[in-house]
């Protein structure tokens, strides 16, 4: 990966962006893309959006969206010792939580603090090997209630601390990559359009979407002010190469052997035929995943939207999901962002989209 493409992914992937809080995501987004793109606007649920033109009449107009909400944690209370209660944004797992360095983002600092338990040794016998949220809260040093107090309020957002960490075998580590990496594809995939400079007959909405982890809701407006004819969401997906995954449930994903295209009824036959032409053509890495009913992806919100919208789902193999530790693949990365490209580059309008 080029090495201006990965200070991108790592500049993003490092912000706190608990869904509703993701102004810091965007603003990497809009300064990686600005001078690509030939307009870049927000609208009012916070998304951000790159448009591409083209000088072709009658353009298709397609809609690429990546989420840059990631999961967190919100403060409720705080106790007479000064530590701070907290309930989840998004789907939150309570048993990868004690121990973590997280990130308290107040009206006008940021305090790095840790996610405090019990210690084992005072643990009752039927709480070990238990973990429940309301046994958790969350540690910045307050000496009491009163001192926090002056910096704390209800409501403020609590991150996971950055932790990006390159493995071996083109693999990095971090959180938050469900689902910046989708916001990374769409972006590299708008790049990767624009160097072709002419040969684009389509007109490209390239988005940054939020709230994706509690319903969607900025894809939802996004469609709804666009009204695209084609919709691409690209979001993570369980892989299953590790002890314990289970193919039978998640069918068989592997990290590095390409970007998975969904196949169901989320999704566009017409869509999905085309990218798998692509990718054979092109020689571009990919894999299948079953997706028979509703995706719980931005592609959900996309299809329904006004008119309807010929819709398709690219995912990243993602190892841990929902945890601060989450693993992808820099080649599958990658060649999810070719494949968009060339199928961009590959649509007319006289584009058939009805099955």
């Amino acid at each position: 990966m080029r090495k201006k493409s990965k200070d991108f992914l790592k500049a993003l992937v490092s912000k706190a962006s608990p869904s509703g809080f993701e102004q810091a995501a965007q603003q990497v987004f809009e300064k990686y893309l600005d001078g690509i793109a030939d307009e870049i606007y927000g609208d009012y649920t916070g998304n951000r959006i790159a448009l591409l033109k083209t000088k072709s009449k009658q353009a298709l107009k397609i809609l690429l969206a990546g989420h840059c909400d990631e999961i967190g944690l919100m403060a409720t209370t705080i106790e007479d010792t000064g530590q701070i209660r907290f309930t989840a944004i998004g789907g939150v797992d309570p048993a990868v939580l004690p121990g973590q360095f997280v990130l308290l983002h107040t009206k006008n600092k940021t305090l790095r603090g840790v996610v405090g338990r019990k210690a084992i040794h005072l643990l009752k016998p039927d709480e070990r090997g238990k973990v429940k949220k309301e046994q958790l809260w969350a540690d910045f040093g307050f000496e009491n209630k009163k001192t926090a107090e002056k910096i704390v309020r209800v409501g403020d957002p609590i991150s996971y601390a950055p932790n990006y960490e390159e493995l071996i075998g083109q693999n990095i580590v971090s959180k938050g990559c469900d689902d910046k990496v989708g916001v990374f594809v769409v972006a590299e995939a708008l790049r990767l359009v624009q160097e072709k400079k002419g040969n684009n007959k389509c007109e490209i909405y390239s988005v940054s979407t939020t709230m994706e982890e509690i319903g969607a809701r900025g894809a939802m407006t996004a469609a709804g002010g666009i009204e695209p004819d084609i919709g691409i969401a690209v979001d993570v997906t369980h892989s299953t190469d590790y002890p314990e995954g289970d193919k039978k449930l998640a069918g068989e994903v592997k990290l590095g052997k390409g970007p998975v295209i969904a196949r169901g009824a989320n999704i566009s036959p017409i869509l999905f035929d085309k990218l798998v032409e692509i990718a054979e053509k092109k020689k571009i890495p990919y894999q299948i995943e079953a997706a028979p009913k509703a995706t719980g992806t931005d592609a959900n919100t996309i299809q329904t939207s006004g008119k309807g919208v010929a819709t398709a789902l690219i995912s990243i193999p993602n190892r841990y999901m929902h945890t601060p530790s989450e693993v992808v693949n820099l080649k599958d990365l990658e060649n999810a962002a070719k494949l968009i490209a060339e199928f961009i580059l590959s649509l007319t309008p006289k584009t058939n989209l009805i099955p």
